[in-house]
C-alpha cells in the first residue's frame, strides 16, 4: 500500500484570560443574548502578555505534543506554522518556534491563507510526507487575533480569540491518514474581509494607525453568505468524491467561524450536530487554530479508522475540505 500522510498526535494551548460576553457588553453596543444568537460564542481566550505572541502559543502547543509523544525536538524535520498574526513580517514564525522548542534540525516556513491557513499547511505537509522526503512534520495553527481586533467594533470584537493547536504528521501505510483534499481561492472577495495596513501597499505610518487600518475590516453579510455556501459545498464534495454517506462520517471538524455556518454545513451533509466538533462557544474564532483545537479536544473520543471531514473558509476568499481517516 502506498505511503500517505497521517496525523499521529495533537495538542493545544489557550491563554488563561477569559473574555466573556458580559465584559464585552461594557465596551461595545451588544448583549450576551445577541452574541449567542448571531454566532454562538459565550467567551474567548486572550493572550494579555505584551511580550508573548503567536510564536509563544505555537511553541507551547508543540512542546505539549512532543512530550505526549515522547519525541525529541531534534527528530522534527519540518515545522509549518499557519498564522495571520506572525510575530514579525520576517523571520518566519516557524523559525522562531523551532528555536523555542529546540528543533535545531528542522527547517520551516509560515503559511498565510487567512482562516484556511491550517488546512492549507496540513495539505502542504502531506505532500512532503507522500514524496518520501520527510518523516516527522509539525503543523501548527497559532493566532493572536486580539492584536488586530478593534474592541470598539461590534462586528469583529465579539468573534475572535487567541490560541494555538499543533499536529504531528508522519507516514502511514495502513490505509489511514489524509485521503483527499480540495483547496480553493477567489481573490475577488478581498474587499469584504481584510487588514488594510501593515503590508507593502500601506506600510505603517501615523496616518495608518490613526485611521485604524491595522485592524480587521469585515463586511459581515457577504462573508457569512459565502461561508455558508462554500464550507457546505466542499464538505459535500469530499463525501461525493470518496463515496461516503452521512452514516460513514464519524465527525465533521469545521473551522469555528460561526455556529450558524457550522449548522448549515452539517445539514447539507445530512449529519446531526452530535457528529460535529463544536467549541466556538468557549474559544470564539481563533482563525488558524480552530481545527487543531477541535482535534485536541476530541482526541480521546476518536478511534483508528474514523472518517473525518475537515472544512474551512477564510478571507481571500479561501476555502477547502479534507477527508481524513484517523490514524490512531
Amino acid at each position: 500500500m502506498k505511503t500517505i500522510a497521517s496525523i499521529t498526535g495533537v495538542a493545544a494551548y489557550v491563554p488563561d484570560y477569559v473574555l466573556t460576553n458580559q465584559e464585552l457588553e461594557q465596551t461595545v453596543d451588544t448583549t450576551n443574548e445577541w452574541i449567542l444568537e448571531r454566532c454562538g460564542i459565550s467567551e474567548r481566550r486572550i493572550l494579555k502578555d505584551p511580550d508573548k505572541a503567536s510564536a509563544f502559543m505555537a511553541a507551547e502547543a508543540a512542546k505539549k505534543l512532543l512530550a505526549k509523544k515522547s519525541i525529541s525536538p531534534l527528530d522534527i524535520e519540518l515545522i509549518i506554522v499557519a498564522t495571520v498574526t506572525p510575530d514579525h513580517a520576517y523571520p518566519a514564525t516557524a523559525n522562531i518556534v523551532s528555536d523555542m522548542i529546540g528543533a535545531t534540525n528542522a527547517w520551516g516556513f509560515d503559511v498565510q491563507a487567512a482562516c484556511s491557513s491550517f488546512l492549507s499547511a496540513l495539505h502542504i505537509a502531506s505532500k512532503f510526507i507522500e514524496s518520501g522526503t520527510h518523516k516527522k512534520i509539525l503543523v501548527i495553527g497559532s493566532d493572536k487575533m486580539s492584536t488586530i481586533i478593534d474592541y470598539t467594533c461590534r462586528k469583529t470584537s465579539i468573534l475572535f480569540g487567541d490560541g494555538a493547536g499543533a499536529v504531528l504528521v508522519e507516514p502511514s501505510t495502513d490505509g489511514t491518514g489524509i485521503i483527499d483534499t480540495r483547496m480553493y481561492a477567489d481573490g475577488s472577495g478581498k474587499k469584504h474581509l481584510y487588514q488594510a495596513a501593515g503590508g507593502s501597499l500601506i506600510p505603517a505610518s501615523i496616518e495608518s494607525v490613526t485611521k485604524k487600518q491595522h485592524f480587521m475590516t469585515m463586511e459581515g453579510q457577504p462573508v457569512f453568505k459565502l461561508a455558508v455556501i462554500k464550507m457546505a459545498d466542499v464538505a459535500v464534495e469530499m463525501m461525493e468524491r470518496n463515496k461516503l454517506s452521512a452514516d460513514d462520517i464519524a465527525y465533521l471538524t469545521p473551522h469555528q467561524a460561526n455556529k450558524r455556518i457550522i449548522e448549515a454545513t452539517a445539514k447539507r451533509m445530512g449529519i446531526s450536530m452530535e457528529k460535529v466538533m463544536l467549541n466556538i462557544q468557549r474559544y470564539g474564532n481563533t482563525t488558524s487554530a480552530t481545527i487543531p483545537l477541535c482535534l485536541a479536544e476530541w482526541e480521546s473520543q476518536l478511534k483508528k479508522g474514523d472518517n473525518l471531514i475537515l472544512t474551512t473558509v477564510g478571507a481571500g476568499f479561501t476555502w477547502g475540505g479534507m477527508y481524513v481517516k484517523w490514524g490512531y
